[in-house]
């Protein structure tokens, strides 16, 4: 073999093909080196930008919760006049100081613009504790309290002539308006609109370094190619195993690339890392079409499947032969907590309704928020004999809901509950909604199950 090969290479001028093609090869070799180390570099910054944009938003959450935390410990000095409540708000103001934290960390950090809305939501705050400030003078005031007891920022309030002339009751009350009233939660709401542009404008300005980064690094990828082609043609005589590290690896990688999986780590140094990179970045790429399909179908508040997901879910259910129950489930009085206790309350409670449903019924069985304060459970491989095991459930959840210990008011709920033997059908949303209709009619907090006949049949359970 070594002997055809001299034959045939005698015919041309081995010397400077061997020269021109060294000196070639040198060249493209050293490019395409440098072309991975970019792609390295351009790797690490989307890397690097994806945790830039998880440590801006950490510091706005930080933020918003120092924001929260404040507005909780004032909300709660004015509902229950105890001090240790003004005691832990100077807490967070003097010592803890969440807000202040984070936007000293950010200075300088970031683009002006999008630090101009946390540097906002910031001023927002501290304006807002003026008005938190002349609350709390006001209760403690009205309270009798000694004002020696109280931080000297509250001793130097100063209340007006026509607020100091109130009686106790009418201070008080005023005192409680002040931040629990709707003025007060407007005044919270532009604190967490301008951290939300915030955030947006950081995920904006991540967007746009990312695709940079990933155009960049698909041009690298594009020369890579082109340089390992050139490599195979110049050496396909003198480097025999061009063929065996470059060709065949290229070869499986458009193939991997053709069926949209991740490339065998295999050939040349530079391949394998080239093979790395793009498996990071399709791993990343996996993640984020994962998270959006988790978006996509469970409700952002509570966390358990939404309206559209449920949806999904019954039609696939019509084709499953299988016995189930449907549950459809109210909170009862919702816009009341809404009302009385703002609509932050009111999201904490559908949370602890959607944990509650997700703990007390099984691993399979599919609880869904299908609209605002309504919730249902599909239990699946269950019978009208098996109710009692419903009803234990149902009573549970509602006296844990009624006698709350984490601080959220009672509430209880309402349900409907209707069985099939063999899976969904079109008129079992209907039934269930009949029997919570029954519930509701008869004084709600309780549970029916629907039964064929009048809707006073005494087999019906309330």
């Amino acid at each position: 073999m070594e002997e055809k090969k001299k034959s045939l290479l005698n015919s041309v001028r081995i010397r400077t093909v061997d020269r021109a093609m060294l000196f070639i090869s040198c060249i493209l070799y050293i490019a395409l080196i440098a072309a991975t180390i970019h792609a390295s570099i351009q790797y690490e910054d989307l890397i690097a930008s994806t945790r830039d944009c998880i440590d801006y938003q950490a510091s706005a959450m930080q933020v918003s919760d120092g924001s929260d935390y404040l507005m909780e410990q004032v909300q709660l000095y004015a509902m229950t006049t105890e001090p240790r409540y003004v005691e832990d708000y100077f807490t967070e103001v003097k010592i803890t100081r969440r807000r202040e934290r984070a936007v000293e960390q950010l200075d300088g950090m970031i683009d002006e613009e999008a630090f101009s809305y946390l540097r906002t939501a910031m001023d927002l705050s501290n304006q807002l504790m003026d008005r938190e400030m002349y609350s709390m003078k006001l209760i403690t005031t009205a309270c009798g309290y000694p004002l020696s007891d109280f931080p000297q920022e509250v001793q130097d309030v100063q209340l007006s002539g026509s607020d100091q002339a109130l009686d106790k009751e009418a201070m008080l009350r005023l005192g409680r308006d002040m931040v629990l009233g709707p003025g007060y939660m407007e005044e919270k709401e532009a604190i967490l609109d301008n951290i939300n542009r915030f955030i947006g404008k950081t995920v904006e300005l991540t967007d746009q370094r990312q695709q940079k980064s990933a155009y960049d690094l698909k041009s690298i990828m594009m020369r890579q190619q082109l340089f390992i082609s050139l490599l195979f043609v110049l050496n396909i005589v003198i480097f025999a195993l061009i063929l065996h590290l470059v060709v065949r690896p290229l070869q499986v990688y458009i193939k991997c690339i053709k069926d949209e999986k991740k490339l065998e780590v295999q050939g040349s140094y530079e391949l394998r890392h080239l093979a790395l990179t793009y498996n990071d970045i399709y791993d990343l790429n996996v993640a984020n079409r994962s998270l959006l399909r988790h978006q996509a179908e469970h409700d952002p508040l509570t966390g358990i499947m939404n309206r559209g997901a449920f949806d999904q879910l019954k039609q696939l259910l019509k084709a499953e032969k299988k016995p189930l129950a449907l549950l459809i489930i109210d909170v009862d009085r919702f816009k009341q907590v809404n009302d009385g206790y703002g609509h932050e309350t009111g999201d904490q409670v559908l949370k602890k309704v959607a944990k509650l449903l997700e703990e007390y019924f099984r691993a399979e069985d599919l609880p869904a928020r299908i609209g605002g304060d309504e919730f249902a459970v599909i239990a699946t491989d269950i019978t009208p004999q098996m109710r009692a095991v419903l009803q234990e459930k149902l009573q549970l959840i509602n006296d844990t809901l009624l006698h709350p210990t984490d601080g959220l008011p009672p509430v209880s709920l309402s349900v409907g509950i209707a069985f099939s033997e063999s899976g969904f059908s079109d008129s079992l949303y209907k039934k269930a909604d009949l029997a919570l209709y029954e519930v509701k009619r008869n004084g709600r907090c309780g549970y029916r199950f629907y039964e064929e006949g009048p809707a006073d049949d005494p087999s019906a359970d309330t």
